[in-house]
């Protein structure tokens, strides 16, 4: 493989890992992260909060307006062997985009990218999308389909 496939292959898997860790309670992270041995690390960004303008557009297509802000943490991690790793999320939770950021940090490591893909990534991945099953379920569930009857008169 190449270094640019093999750099696009990385890349995919971390903006993966990112989306799962994002939706993932701080909690849930901690407890699969306390099975794995984890390597010394370092903040390189103490965990912060900030805002963002969010930006919108009338039917997708139209002039951009500034619709609000939204608060926002960051974070960022150095493993002892280099690696570093970034975390963002919407909110305030300073415990979590620092998982989320040690996390990011770890995908990329050898010797840690595929216990963490194992044994966090994949169980939180597995309860987001049966947390949205679920959510699913219950929303058909109170589904009302409307028809309208054509009487035979002419």
């Amino acid at each position: 493989m190449d270094r640019v496939t093999q750099h696009n292959d990385q890349q995919a898997q971390r903006k993966a890992a990112m989306a799962v860790l994002a939706h993932a309670e701080a909690g849930e992270i901690a407890a699969r992260l306390r099975s794995l041995a984890l390597p010394d690390h370092q903040d390189l960004r103490e965990p912060e909060n900030g805002l963002v303008m969010l930006r919108g557009r009338i039917g997708g297509d139209g002039a951009p307006f500034n619709l609000g802000e939204a608060t926002v943490s960051r974070a960022a991690v150095r493993l002892v062997s280099g690696e570093v790793g970034f975390g963002y999320t919407l909110g305030r939770d300073r415990e979590k985009v620092r998982l989320i950021a040690l996390c990011d940090a770890l995908v990329q490591s050898r010797d840690f990218g595929a216990a963490v893909e194992r044994d966090v990534i994949a169980p939180l991945r597995e309860q987001l999308l049966a947390r949205r099953k679920k959510v699913a379920a219950e929303t058909a569930a109170t589904k009302v389909d409307f028809y309208t009857m054509v009487r035979g008169e002419g």
